[in-house]
């Protein structure tokens, strides 16, 4: 017997016991599996709208995945939406602006901005999904030049909780506008934006690779130095330890490193004078940086492309100093027994404290530097709650009260007070029945 939301949308509608429900549902994060009562793959605005409907009437949630990057909660019941068919990008080169669909990474937009001389400011990896990235704000490698992602959002196309469609701007539903920026969930599905573009003519950007024993030097000279940065400079310092696989490039194979990453937008000139007191810290055993296409800027922080099993807690954190390096390192330096392949700082700041004209509901504008832990080694993920934990908690008099929910990972997001009081009302306003999980 077919589903009765088979003849209400176009898209594939599946439940457990159809053949291709689980490659249906998965999220790129493996660790996540997914088990709702329906999946339904929309491929129109009009199946996400009659999807949203029949759910209402049916007292059922709906949940919205395009990628899976962020998934970190297993969906049991209700009905999964996935928008991964909702493609297409196209590129107004005279107002610089992109319509994307709900469904586009940056691997859609990044090329066909760049056949018209522009970019979209996207976050560190290219593969993310455009649409769950900016309703968390997004914090890519641009951030200290750029600001935040959402910034740049001109509208948005949504089917709120009572099956309406409508388009959220500055002028038209500009609270639902102000909540999509960096608001992230709740707010209804979203089946398109549209972005504007940066012109980007010159990037100096890559990665200098430090070996074991330069960890701390490096890293507490690079902590004192983001004191005083270049506010076009935006940086990031990640301890690693590469497994011994062979997915792992030979040269990394097995090794503790730091790797610190540098982007700059502007000429070869002034990215190699920001540069010089990185390079100056200590002798890199690989050095990426230089100039880099612009279309390429995803090579930057080289995160995986292939969907697999991953552990992320993450926090944001108002100021660092030398003391923060110590905590920092006695917990995932190169002595420090954790679980983790990975932990990072980065840089933010500058242009990421203003806000937009109008506001936004963004978590994290006096934030300094975003704080991350990963594990990819299922064995272990067990572990990783406590140790997170710890980590969190010796981190303490650095964090921020606000968490951003691209960065919390399996924490929790969390934002200043009056903000967070205002999403209810949007929320309220455009889900009256709660229907958006």
């Amino acid at each position: 017997m077919s589903h009765p939301l088979t003849s209400r949308v176009t898209g594939p509608v599946l439940t457990p016991d159809d053949e291709g429900f689980s490659d249906e549902v998965a999220a790129h994060n493996r660790a996540v599996v997914h088990a709702p009562d329906v999946a339904v793959g929309a491929t129109s605005t009009q199946d996400v709208v009659e999807t949203v409907r029949w759910a209402a009437e049916q007292g059922m949630p709906v949940h919205v995945q395009a990628t899976g990057h962020g998934a970190t909660t297993p969906v049991t019941s209700g009905v999964l939406l996935t928008t991964h068919r909702l493609g297409g990008v196209a590129v107004d080169p005279v107002a610089r602006v992109a319509t994307i669909g709900a469904g586009a990474a940056w691997t859609d937009v990044v090329p066909v901005a760049d056949a018209h001389g522009l970019t979209p400011v996207a976050g560190s990896s290219a593969h993310v999904g455009v649409v769950g990235y900016l309703l968390g704000g997004g914090l890519g490698p641009f951030a200290r030049s750029h600001g935040f992602s959402s910034d740049r959002l001109e509208s948005v196309t949504v089917v709120t909780g009572t099956g309406e469609v409508v388009e959220a701007s500055a002028g038209e539903h500009p609270e639902l506008f102000w909540a999509l920026r960096g608001g992230k969930t709740g707010l209804g599905v979203v089946t398109q934006v549209r972005l504007l573009l940066v012109e980007m003519p010159a990037l100096y950007a890559g990665t200098l690779f430090f070996d074991i024993e330069h960890i701390d030097t490096v890293l507490r000279g690079w902590l004192a130095w983001t004191a005083t940065a270049d506010p076009d400079t935006t940086t990031s310092a990640a301890i690693v330890r590469f497994p011994p696989l062979e997915v792992v490039p030979p040269f990394l194979r097995g090794r503790t490193v730091l790797l610190l990453r540098v982007a700059r937008p502007g000429d070869e000139g002034a990215g190699a004078a920001a540069a010089a007191p990185l390079r100056a810290l200590a002798p890199a055993f690989l050095d990426t940086v230089g100039v880099l296409p612009v279309a390429r800027s995803a090579e930057i922080h080289n995160d995986p492309t292939e969907p697999g099993p991953s552990w992320v807690r993450g926090l944001l954190l108002d100021r660092a100093d030398g003391d923060l390096a110590s905590t920092w390192l006695a917990h995932v330096g190169p002595d420090a027994s954790h679980p983790f392949v990975a932990a990072e700082l980065r840089h933010v700041a500058g242009a990421t404290g203003p806000d937009v004209p109008g506001g936004s509901a963004v978590s994290g504008r006096g934030a300094a530097f975003v704080l991350g832990i990963v594990g990819a080694d299922p064995s272990r993920f067990g572990e990783m709650p406590a140790a997170a934990d710890a980590i969190v908690q010796a981190v303490a008099p650095w964090a921020s009260a606000e968490v951003n929910p691209n960065f919390a990972g399996f924490g929790t997001a969390s934002w200043a007070p009056s903000t967070a009081d205002r999403l209810t009302r949007v929320r309220r306003t455009y889900d009256p029945a709660g229907v958006f999980a």
